[in-house]
């Protein structure tokens, strides 16, 4: 089946691709999100102790954290994985676009809290970043200095595991610029709205009313917010991609298994021609989007540039379209039986709806490839 093929001399990515495998076989991916799902919990608290046991909660954070150290290419490994073995945990957000802000903000003492105790799946720092649009409720927060203290006010949307955080990595604007602040999540001061998300996951919007920040949980500082979020944006939409090119992949691998023992007329329903059509159709949309992840990882992992954004673009959209396209087909190759809660095909076509919403449609990902394409 597809993979994303990415150099990998001593074998180390083969290993941790196993290891993800076996983790994702262990722990049941379907029968825990419809666990998650039933008890209305926006995080699977056991599930990310887990995780972080088996290093991947730090695995982008500095080895003197206790991090692991590496990079995108070992992310996007993990991501696919976990895609694939239908663990939906918010990883993209909390492990990817939060270690990035917490492992280029400055020396701290509040910075080495963070990192060290994410690392061991005690701190569950969620990403409050973007401001309210056209129509919703709220305004973008700001940051006043007083007394020694930030005072924090207005609103923050889709905020991921906004109930089981146990810190806010906020930006808050100011006179001067831009802010990150670690804000206590059950400081006074700080609401939580939430509503369901098409796979149970919560979505949050976090509401700051006069609530007070030590200035010592200041961690970066930056004249514009999008200084701050440019790095976190591009790690975590690559995570993403994998993750999607691995909910393909494992839609389809499911879709292969099932037509294999679905019988009619006496055969299997996967000897029928217009059957194979249809699954080699899905093979190809995995494979372009494996080959799309794997493009932007290698580039990314050898420099930072306009091509690397560029790369990342192209692989999210071509990711999140693939994985919808080869999701929908999968419940229709399923029958009747695909559209029943008891199948778990239906629970990959709802986590791929939901990662494609992150971080940019494939339409507005394109717009934003042909923007910075005709910017050179």
């Amino acid at each position: 089946m597809p993979r994303a093929m990415l150099e990998d001399a001593d074998g180390t990515l083969a290993l941790l691709r196993d290891s993800v495998a076996q983790f994702a076989e262990q722990h049941g991916g379907a029968r825990r999100l419809r666990a998650k799902r039933d008890r209305g919990d926006d995080l699977d608290s056991a599930l990310w102790v887990e995780m972080a046991r088996a290093g991947w909660t730090g695995l982008l954070l500095p080895e003197e954290f206790d991090g692991a150290g590496l990079t995108m290419r070992e992310q996007a490994v993990v991501s696919e994985s976990l895609g694939l073995g239908l663990i939906a945990e918010p990883v993209a957000h909390l492990a990817v676009f939060s270690n990035t802000l917490i492992g280029d903000a400055a020396a701290s003492v509040e910075r080495q809290r963070l990192a060290y105790e994410i690392a061991h799946g005690r701190v569950i720092a969620s990403p409050a970043w973007r401001d309210p649009s056209t129509g919703q409720p709220g305004a973008p927060v700001t940051a006043d200095l007083r007394g020694g203290a930030f005072v924090l006010n207005g609103t923050k949307h889709y905020v991921d595991a906004a109930r089981a955080a146990t810190d806010f990595l906020v930006t808050a604007a100011t006179a001067d610029g831009a802010l990150l602040l670690s804000v206590p999540a059950h400081a006074a001061g700080v609401s939580v709205a939430t509503r369901p998300g098409i796979d149970g996951a919560g979505i949050a919007a976090v509401t700051f009313s006069g609530c007070h920040v030590e200035a010592a949980r200041l961690l970066s500082r930056s004249k514009t917010a999008d200084a701050l979020l440019r790095k976190p944006t591009l790690r975590a939409r690559l995570a993403l991609a994998a993750e999607l090119a691995g909910v393909g992949c494992g839609a389809l691998e499911q879709t292969v298994a099932y037509t294999k023992s679905r019988v009619q007329f006496g055969k299997p329903i996967a000897s029928f021609q217009s059957i194979q059509h249809r699954l080699v159709e899905m093979w190809i949309d995995a494979e372009l989007a494996c080959a799309a992840v794997a493009r932007a990882v290698e580039r990314l992992c050898v420099v930072d540039d306009r091509e690397a954004h560029l790369a990342v673009l192209a692989a999210k959209a071509r990711a999140g379209e693939a994985a919808l396209s080869i999701c929908r087909r999968a419940v229709h190759l399923h029958g009747a039986m695909g559209f029943t809660d008891e199948c778990d095909i239906g629970l990959y076509l709802k986590r791929a709806i939901n990662l494609n919403a992150a971080l940019g449609q494939p339409e507005q990902l394109r717009l934003q490839f042909i923007e910075l394409e005709r910017a050179a």
